[in-house]
């Protein structure tokens, strides 16, 4: 009986951080919106999103890099063969210039992980089929 309650004690007690961890997981897009403000002076998304400095975001999950006909891309990221996900944008936006040597991108980076998946999640809001991309 005893192992039993130590046992149930011990999954209650892994189990509760577990939860909480999925939850976060899925990103805060009101905390992201205000990530996303560092990155409105190039960058639009929304229904009349149009190019500035920098591409829109829109439907930004499951396209290839460089990929915005109607936006004039660096060489460098017309090299970059990545498809966006989850992970990808992850690595480049924590350090643009070190991922991409070359990028028009003066951005020197978002560091914070918590703040790059509210970024992710912002920004999955202005995705048709970001569903299926999430890694």
């Amino acid at each position: 009986m005893r192992n039993l309650y130590l046992a149930a004690t011990a999954a209650a007690l892994f189990a509760a951080p577990h939860v909480a961890l999925a939850q976060d997981a899925a990103g805060d897009p009101e905390a992201g919106q205000r990530t996303f403000n560092q990155c409105r002076a190039c960058h639009q998304v929304g229904e009349n999103a149009r190019n500035l400095v920098g591409p829109v975001l829109n439907d930004l999950f499951g396209r290839e890099a460089a990929s915005v006909e109607s936006y004039n891309y660096s060489q460098a990221m017309q090299n970059y063969d990545v498809t966006w996900t989850h992970d990808t944008f992850r690595t480049y936006i924590k350090d643009p210039r070190g991922e991409v040597p070359g990028t028009k991108m003066v951005y020197a980076g978002l560091k914070d992980d918590e703040k790059i998946t509210d970024l992710i999640a912002y920004l999955e809001q202005f995705d048709d089929d970001s569903d299926d991309v999430t890694q």
